[in-house]
């Protein structure tokens, strides 16, 4: 997935209101960029950052700057716009570019399910087993090389992992599909400390035949892509 415009770097100087950020280009101009994670970004909003912003035009919008990537040391990035992972998963999957999960005749995303809920992506295929894959961005680091999920308590994250238990036990294939938006890590792991309940929920639907996925990406100031499969413990 390329990005739409060039990014261009600047330095963070604050994040608030969960989705506004404060920003200095290098040209010293200070701008308001929107930031599309609602998440707690834990790691990735401290003031003086490195970060990259992507560019608009549209006269719809009201800022003119969206908040893109984080750049660690040596060239290491993180992406943190959360609409990215689906985006970027919806055409691999159609082109069958997801290791364990290629093979389907078609990708649906966004399809309702169980109680008031919608699935990322509903996997369907003549004499396969209805697949449904819930989809997450990950984004903190703790240690180095590894990721965890989630950053923050999710009581939205355990409802999606009982709703995928709840297709497992009907028998479909229901897979929770980490994604890593950071080029820094290689293994994946669950933030206990931060959110037991997820990670109580997450125990659960593993029981229940919910299988667990984990890749990274490859991220640049122009384009987000599928990265390798990645090792994960719970």
């Amino acid at each position: 997935m390329r990005f739409q415009s060039d990014l261009i770097p600047a330095t963070l100087l604050r994040r608030y209101k969960r989705f506004l950020a404060d920003c200095r280009l290098e040209d010293g101009r200070e701008v308001t960029a929107h930031v599309a994670n609602p998440g707690s970004m834990l790691g990735l909003k401290d003031e003086g950052l490195r970060i990259w912003l992507e560019p608009n035009d549209d006269p719809k919008k009201k800022l003119k700057y969206a908040w893109r990537l984080v750049e660690h040391p040596g060239g290491q990035f993180t992406g943190v716009d959360t609409g990215v992972p689906n985006r970027m998963l919806r055409a691999a999957l159609m082109a069958g570019q997801v290791p364990g999960l290629d093979g389907y005749d078609l990708v649906r995303p966004e399809v309702k399910y169980g109680e008031n809920s919608r699935i990322d992506f509903l996997l369907t295929g003549r004499d396969r087993t209805d697949c449904y894959v819930e989809v997450k961005s990950v984004t903190l680091s703790r240690q180095p090389g590894l990721a965890e999920f989630p950053d923050s308590v999710t009581a939205r994250g355990a409802k999606h992992l009982a709703e995928l238990a709840n297709m497992a036990a009907q028998g479909h294939c229901a897979v929770m599909l980490y994604l890593v938006q950071r080029t820094d890590c290689d293994r994946v792991t669950l933030a206990r400390d931060l959110d037991p309940a997820y990670a109580q929920a997450f125990a659960q639907a593993a029981t229940a035949g919910v299988q667990a996925l984990a890749f990274g990406c490859a991220i640049t100031p122009q384009s987000v892509t599928l990265g390798p499969k990645l090792p994960f413990t719970p």
